[in-house]
């Protein structure tokens, strides 16, 4: 080996590390890049419906979540839905138990169809300046709304042997009841002309009928949906000391339309309450409210919703979300480089240094530290001394007594 090729030798050895790590970084994400390029084009995801192949009159699916299925009635093939694509009359609409989808009528109306649902576009047509758009629900629940209509406008939905012609500004939902082998309608605003073995019967806002055997066996005052109050949504709570898990108490508010006789209470781990995953799930509950024990770490939602003297039962109440954390050994979180700037009268802006990605928390508003451990938070007080909470995701937190007037942290605690 000669001089000049040793030279050669020993410089290629001393590429510095990070020209190699650069290096590898580029081809992991070359890599990504290539394999997210094959799946797109696999699975046209990236493609867009063509203009031209849409029927006239079709709906846009504008919005989707989980497995949705549509059936093309003139193929009868099965489409997985991956992107927005349309829906012209018939053909049939399937969610799975976490799926939803958002169709957009050609009237201008919106049709919700919610988890484990079926629904049939049964005509979706216009002629002379006016539409004509009928689903039915063979099983589920769908929501409708529409806005302004002409008088040549019909938007129809079936449900158990009732035809329901929805007027102009309603709000109104749809399902059919596996107990009683029936249809429910509920009107939150606006109203509809159900027809129903061949007799009219109007339902107007904030009222709810049942449809069995071919006739409307109930028609009352809506039951409103319970309004969940606690825990709040989004919070964390931390197992007590020596323990694995937490006891939580749910609390809700009675409904503000209707009287609720019982409650329902869900608890899962997934946010479409899918029944392999639903942890805990109450009926026939006397009061708002109810403790459960031990509950391990972890995400959960819950719902819940009420029930009348009748046997109506109120859509389920808006989901919310808390986890559980289990507390470990404590460790000590340490702030410093604390300061005060009073923007005007009671406005303040703090900021301060701490440990990356902690939650900061002062008079109801909190914020995150930064990658560098600053943080930055507004809040409002009149008081001079306000109390600072910095706590981590393992329960660990401390407490700082904060003065407005001179940006020191007098006390911790």
């Amino acid at each position: 080996m000669t001089r000049k090729d040793q030279k050669f030798y020993i410089d290629w050895w001393n590429v510095r590390k990070s020209t190699l790590y650069g290096g590898g970084a580029v081809i992991v994400l070359a890599l990504i890049v290539g394999g997210f390029s094959w799946w797109s084009l696999r699975s046209n995801f990236t493609a867009q419906t063509d203009a031209s192949q849409t029927p006239q009159d079709a709906g846009r699916l504008v919005s989707f979540e989980g497995d949705v299925r549509i059936i093309r009635a003139s193929t009868r093939e099965t489409i997985l839905v991956t992107k927005q694509t349309y829906v012209s009359a018939g053909d049939t609409i399937q969610t799975q138990g976490d799926g939803r989808a958002t169709v957009q009528m050609i009237d201008g109306s919106t049709l919700a169809v919610r988890p484990n649902s079926t629904v049939v576009i049964r005509d979706s047509s216009s002629i002379f300046g006016g539409t004509n758009v009928r689903v039915t629900l063979d099983g589920g629940q769908i929501n409708v709304r529409t806005e302004d209509q002409t008088e040549t406008t019909q938007n129809v939905v079936e449900v158990m042997e009732s035809e329901n012609r929805l007027m102009s500004q309603t709000d109104a939902s749809f399902n059919t009841n596996p107990e009683t082998n029936g249809g429910e309608i509920r009107i939150s605003r606006g109203g509809v002309e159900s027809t129903v073995g061949g007799e009219k019967t109007l339902i107007g806002e904030n009222e709810f009928a049942a449809v069995n055997n071919g006739r409307i066996v109930t028609k009352e005052k809506l039951l409103g949906a319970p309004k969940p109050d606690g825990p709040s949504n989004s919070s964390q709570i931390i197992s007590p000391d020596g323990r694995n898990g937490a006891d939580i108490t749910f609390r809700w508010l009675s409904p503000e339309t209707g009287s609720a006789l019982s409650y329902g209470l869900q608890i899962s781990r997934s946010p479409f309450f899918i029944s392999d995953a639903i942890v805990v799930e109450r009926d026939s509950l006397g009061n708002t409210n109810f403790t459960l024990g031990n509950i391990a770490p972890g995400i959960y939602y819950w719902r819940t919703r009420a029930k009348a003297a009748s046997g109506q039962m109120s859509n389920w109440s808006e989901s919310w979300k808390f986890t559980v954390v289990k507390r470990e050994v404590s460790q000590a979180i340490e702030a410093n480089e604390w300061r005060v700037e009073q923007v005007g009268g009671d406005i303040y802006i703090i900021t301060g240094r701490t440990q990356p990605g902690l939650v900061v928390r002062a008079q109801g508003r909190e914020t995150f530290a930064s990658g560098d451990g600053a943080f930055r938070l507004q809040i409002s007080s009149p008081a001079p001394e306000i109390s600072v909470e910095i706590r981590d995701e393992k329960g660990n937190r401390s407490s700082y007594a904060l003065s407005l007037r001179t940006g020191a942290a007098t006390k911790r605690y």
